[in-house]
């Protein structure tokens, strides 16, 4: 059978084609001759299967899509620390190309804006790196995260070039408070670049399913970030990453998201999927206006709100005692099915109810309908068994896809295996 997605992410983009609000990027020639009716949208989840409708496969310069990924490099290359000594993480609730910087410490209040971006994009490789090694460090770590080589669109970063006034204004203005190091035209022609870097809506897409994962590339298995850095990045995109409308979109799509004046938005629902989306004509924020539209039916019909508790119970412990025996279950037999993601809630739930069990029955756990374990609901789950064990009791383990990583009790000794 054909797999539906693709349809209903035609219907959802069918919807939008009448809507020719907004207007391209008029400041930058080569944007403003974009062809306003494109269209397209992608999505690819955690597993790394993407679904794409629309203009799918036209390039697009990422523009202010590359911050939170430039930012995510910076990181890795020059540590958190450093960083955050650059650049702050606040919202600024102010345009993209405003000079926001904190009070005291003129640090750019988020790596979102283009203050904050041109100081990331200067972090990159190390203390002395010149302007190509910073620009090959993006383009480098852009193609990994996509998954293809990418390149750089030298005519758009001419056109951008012509007009970098007041990013160059910005970046001496750094440069005066000690925030910015070396050459500034230098600095910003290497941004400029980075965001001249051509993609598709499915590149975007798995880029962000890059961050989904925890910083494992969904198609090649490639781990890229930490996950620490993948969860700060998403923070950022959170609460910074749609400039002055952020507050805005974190409620009406609550989807932490990134977009560019391309026309190009990208955004990121940890443990789920990465989506992208282009559609040149921009709102009076610089967000893609039929791309905002998009996300939000996305949010609303597959409920992709992170936010939203209204899905019901995604973990959670069964139990049922066995008097009689039965296949892999001895007489008196007493087992917890585990299922979902389990995490804290149902962690602890199982922890209550292997407290509450009485008696001397064996005990199976049973993670046969276990997506994952997240780290504390491994460690509380062993816990439990080992606590059973030292009862007196023996414990057993089904868990036909090893999804319960290294099941050692913490004393060298592990369940049986059903």
């Amino acid at each position: 059978m054909k797999t539906p997605v693709p349809d209903y992410l035609d219907e959802v983009l069918d919807g939008l084609r009448g809507d020719t609000s907004g207007a391209t990027a008029d400041y930058i020639p080569e944007l403003a001759e974009a062809d306003p009716e494109r269209l397209g949208m992608a999505i690819t989840t955690t597993l790394g299967r993407t679904y794409a409708a629309g203009d799918a496969d036209t390039e697009f310069t990422i523009q202010s899509i590359s911050k939170p990924f430039a930012y995510a490099a910076a990181i890795i290359d020059r540590g958190l620390d450093r960083v955050l000594g650059a650049v702050g993480v606040e919202p600024s609730g102010e345009a993209f190309d405003e000079l926001s910087l904190e009070g005291g410490t003129h640090r750019p209040k988020n790596p979102m804006i283009n203050a904050g971006a041109i100081t990331a994009h200067s972090l990159l490789v190390g203390a002395q790196a010149s302007q190509e090694e910073r620009v090959e460090r993006a383009l480098a770590f852009f193609s990994r995260l996509a998954g293809r080589q990418l390149r750089v669109d030298e005519r758009v970063c001419a056109s951008e070039l012509g007009s970098a006034h007041r990013n160059l204004a910005i970046a001496y203005m750094l440069r005066n408070y000690g925030i910015l190091d070396g050459d500034v035209p230098s600095v910003v022609e290497g941004y400029t670049r980075q965001c001249s870097i051509l993609v598709t809506v499915r590149d975007l897409s798995v880029m962000a399913a890059t961050l989904a994962t925890g910083g494992v590339q969904p198609v090649t298995g490639e781990r890229l970030l930490d996950p620490a850095v993948a969860r700060h990045v998403m923070a950022v995109m959170a609460g910074a990453g749609m400039y002055d409308a952020a507050g805005d979109w974190l409620t009406r799509v609550g989807i932490p998201a990134k977009s560019g004046v391309a026309g190009g938005i990208v955004g990121v629902l940890p443990d789920r999927v990465g989506i992208g989306t282009f559609s040149p004509r921009l709102d009076s924020h610089g967000n893609s206006r039929r791309g905002r539209l998009a996300f939000e039916r996305l949010s609303r019909d597959m409920g992709m709100h992170l936010f939203a508790s209204d899905g019901g119970r995604l973990d959670a412990v069964d139990v049922e005692v066995e008097v009689d025996g039965g296949v892999d279950k001895a007489p008196g037999t007493v087992t917890f099915a585990l299922r979902g993601t389990v995490q804290l809630t149902a962690a602890s739930e199982l922890l209550d109810l292997m407290a509450d069990s009485e008696g001397t029955h064996d005990v199976v756990l049973d993670a046969t309908r276990v997506h994952s374990f997240t780290d504390l609901g491994r460690r509380m789950t062993l816990e439990g068994l080992r606590r059973l064990r030292l009862d007196g009791r023996a414990v057993a383990l089904r868990d036909p896809a090893g999804v319960l990583p290294d099941p050692d009790l913490g004393d060298g000794t592990y369940p049986d295996l059903l």
